[in-house]
């Protein structure tokens, strides 16, 4: 019996790893899914920010991907139009979306769908974090009335909207309210696939600071306001301590970089930044496994694969509290702070540099164990399933919800 078809679209995809998360997001779920599921991709023919199409692959045709078929759109070939013969000529099941705002990936296999010219098939929606407060919060100029214009038109009528946690299924309810009276608006959560337990094994110990040596703390994402560089720039401003600040991660906005470039002149002499660009996802657990704390005060997440990625890779890791991930301190992992906090932030990398070698190897045990049985959760395996069939036959279950 042939598996059912999810069509998938996404803005990008692999070999692409420069928009972060989402790229690991859905390539751990066809990795995990594939048994049960065929899945179908749809992305961009290059890398985020990149002008040319990848180099090995066979643009606007489909290319066998690991365990999925990938079509890799050109940006001359993305119209209505594409959607239209795409989606009729495909006998999918599910037509899956991993984005909120993005005009082709989005916006136009939805207005297909609202004007009746393609199968009316299940649709779920994975906003993938961009219903946050921190997020829309940013160009609000521009987001705020595309919310309007989508409350009015219901371009999102009866559809599955996907939430990676309870927090981010809060952020919809909140976003979608107005929507939300008027048509069908189910939130299923299926938390992110993480990354296999294969891989975490095979992470190396990392070095340790000498005694009384600087701090090694890393920042590994996006450069971009969501991100919050910035901030942690200046936290480390405060700092007493010795530090090695390593920074990883493609500069998305060039005035903001430009900004924390002038904060970072501006820091005293025993912080030490060292911006290394961005790295490839082959090599990121071996690179946050040379550094000690993993620091990244984000204005929101609807998941973070990469903090996932520090604690596999022995890092306690200290972020905002805008994230699923939380109450660490208590699990002896790191810390979710508010950001209204900063001196908190400030004190937890003053006690981090203090530490001896022995306390820093035992924070980061425990940092591995925690990704360890992270990774084994089976019930991540079956909410993700549940999603998808769920959708399939039509009967999805709702799990109760945050409310604030």
């Amino acid at each position: 019996m042939p598996k059912p078809i999810i069509l998938t679209s996404i803005p990008w995809y692999l070999p692409g790893f420069k928009a972060g998360g989402p790229v690991q997001t859905v390539a751990n779920m066809v990795s995990v899914l594939s048994d049960d599921f065929d899945f179908r991709i749809v992305t961009a023919d290059r890398d985020f920010k990149d002008k040319g199409s990848y180099p090995d692959v066979v643009v606007d045709d489909w290319n066998q991907v690991g365990r999925a078929k990938v079509l890799y759109c050109s940006p001359d070939k993305r119209s209505l139009l594409f959607w239209v013969r795409l989606l009729r000529g495909i006998p999918y099941d599910v037509l899956y979306l991993n984005s909120f705002f993005d005009p082709f990936f989005t916006q136009m296999p939805l207005l297909a769908r609202l004007l009746g010219i393609i199968p009316r098939r299940p649709t779920i929606l994975a906003p993938r974090g961009a219903l946050a407060r921190g997020a829309l919060a940013l160009k609000a100029w521009k987001k705020k009335p595309y919310l309007g214009v989508v409350n009015t038109v219901n371009l999102y009528k009866d559809i599955t909207w996907q939430a990676s946690s309870q927090y981010e299924a809060a952020d919809i309810r909140r976003a979608m309210g107005e929507i939300a009276k008027r048509i069908v608006l189910a939130i299923v959560l299926a938390p992110d696939m993480p990354g296999d337990r294969v891989s975490i094994s095979g992470i190396p110990n990392g070095g340790q600071s000498p005694q009384g040596g600087a701090l090694r703390v890393c920042f590994l994402s996006r450069i971009c306001e969501m991100k919050n560089l910035d901030y942690a720039l200046r936290v480390l401003a405060q700092v007493k301590a010795p530090v090695i600040f390593n920074i990883y991660g493609v500069a998305e906005d060039i005035l903001y970089w430009q900004h924390c470039q002038r904060l970072i002149k501006d820091l005293p002499a025993h912080v030490v930044v060292h911006y290394h660009g961005r790295i490839s996802h082959d090599k990121v657990l071996q690179t946050l496994s040379m550094n000690e704390l993993f620091f990244l005060p984000t204005r929101g997440e609807n998941y973070g694969h990469v903090i996932f990625e520090a604690l596999a890779a022995g890092l306690p890791v200290l972020i905002s509290d805008k994230t699923p991930w939380r109450n660490l301190e208590s699990l002896g992992v790191g810390w979710d702070l508010p950001l209204e906090a900063q001196e908190r932030f400030c004190a937890v990398i003053e006690a981090q540099a203090a530490l001896d070698n022995e306390a820093r190897a035992e924070y980061r045990r425990r940092a591995r164990e925690y990704a360890e049985l992270t990774a084994a959760d089976d019930q991540v395996l079956q909410d993700n399933l549940a999603l998808f069939w769920g959708a399939i036959t039509g009967k999805q279950i709702i799990q109760p919800y945050l409310k604030e």
